[in-house]
């Protein structure tokens, strides 16, 4: 069988990896975590109540006379979850990096620049197209390092006065006000070393993550900032395998700018429309070809969510398990760093950050779900590698061992964080 049709057809028994956004089904016995929480914070302090009040005023201001009304209420509610959540980071002493003061007016800041993002680079005339189906992250003009795509004339002036805007930075400065650093944990700094080594020889590793919220990326660079510079710099090279959803979804495309993606159709999503589906199967296999070229160049870091989603608290009971990591994927994986001829490394990942974007307990196709935003720790949890040996007979072990190391790196940050209640 040749290679192309074996990535085809492993492509379509599997799905598409991290924060595809889905819209909410209110149909539960319980409240959602957000709901929760929101019960018990729903006061806001005067300055940021001020603050929320005039932002939520110059929203209805640019949306209310256009054809996009219809998007207010859920941005309002988006604005309301991150004042909170802000507020209550600022309630908590937490400081910024600089050690300065989170305030209302960072809150505004944050907030107002993600929405002229979402409404020029989402919705408007200037959307922005990702054309490629391996995306490299916007850093802007100035960047430190050399940009191509910035000698582009039309590509600059279809930035406008964001061609400085490093994207990256921007998502993380969004998101990471949010993080309870003080109480977050980042582990197994000794296999962050040892992958770092192993790329600076030009091979490759693949962290095998569970999936949380549609903030992981963000939570992945915070949280190895707080290892160290180092670490920090290997987060910001990290391409992320993603479901389509995060550059058609206005909100999302933001923050997608800024990250190196891989951009994969799902087959539930492939399916959904006869008509597109051979367009979007072709998309797929250029999607692998370009991440098997990226492998053969060498010292290629990719994160990817083996259970093709988010994990989804269980109703009845309130626990957050881990999602079943599906056994195609991690061979599809397995099988392009056997093709690249260069030496893959699979780390697997544990990551606990549920409450900072808690998503919705059903999942639906669509894009544009309610988004909850909470002050929060969050966890990571790098494993020691994987072995990636075997053969066909006994792949299903390489899968159970990554799901299982990754199991226990979860619980062991849930109860170092107080969380046991979701294990």
């Amino acid at each position: 069988m040749k290679f192309s049709s074996i990535i085809f057809a492993l492509l379509l028994s599997s799905s598409a990896a991290f924060a595809p956004p889905r819209p909410i089904r209110p149909q539960t016995s319980l409240p959602s975590t957000a709901e929760q929480t929101a019960t018990e914070t729903s006061t806001l302090s005067p300055d940021f109540q001020t603050a929320r009040d005039a932002s939520v005023s110059k929203i209805d201001g640019m949306l209310s006379t256009t054809k996009y009304a219809a998007l207010s209420p859920p941005l309002i509610h988006f604005v309301d979850e991150y004042f909170r959540s802000l507020c209550d980071a600022s309630a908590s002493g937490a400081k910024n990096p600089d050690g300065s003061d989170i305030t209302a007016q960072q809150a505004v800041k944050e907030m107002m620049r993600t929405i002229q993002f979402g409404m020029k680079y989402g919705l408007g005339e200037g959307k922005y197209t990702f054309e490629n189906v391996r995306h490299r992250a916007l850093r802007g003009k100035t960047f430190s390092v050399k940009d191509e795509r910035y000698e582009d004339e039309a590509f600059c002036n279809m930035l406008g006065d964001d061609v400085n805007t490093d994207f990256y930075a921007a998502g993380c400065d969004f998101f990471r006000p949010s993080m309870d650093m003080e109480r977050s944990l980042i582990l197994g700094v000794d296999n962050m070393e040892k992958a770092m080594a192993q790329l600076a020889k030009g091979e490759n590793v693949v962290f095998l993550a569970n999936h949380q919220s549609e903030a992981d990326p963000q939570v992945v660079s915070c949280l190895f900032e707080k290892a160290g510079d180092k670490y920090g710099k290997l987060a910001a090279d990290i391409t992320y395998v993603a479901g389509h959803k995060v550059t058609t979804d206005p909100l999302a495309i933001p923050f997608s700018m800024g990250r190196n993606l891989l951009c994969i159709h799902s087959k539930k999503h492939i399916d959904a429309d006869p008509e597109t589906k051979p367009a979007k199967s072709k998309q797929n296999m250029a999607a692998m070809n370009e991440m098997l070229q990226g492998m053969k160049d060498g010292g290629m870091a990719i994160w990817v969510a083996p259970s093709g989603g988010r994990d989804r608290r269980t109703v009845s009971n309130g626990k957050i398990p881990i999602a079943t990591f599906d056994q195609k994927t991690v061979d599809m994986f397995r099988l392009m760093g056997n093709k690249s001829k260069r030496p893959t490394h699979f780390y697997p990942m544990a990551m606990v950050s549920y409450d900072l974007c808690p998503p919705p307990d059903f999942v639906e196709a669509g894009v544009g779900e309610k988004r909850n935003v909470r002050f929060t720790p969050v966890g990571i949890k790098v494993m020691e590698e994987v072995p990636n040996v075997g053969g066909a007979e006994k792949r299903h072990l390489f899968t159970h061992s990554a799901e299982f190391e990754t199991i226990k790196g979860y619980e062991e940050l849930l109860k170092g964080m107080g969380m046991e209640r979701y294990i």
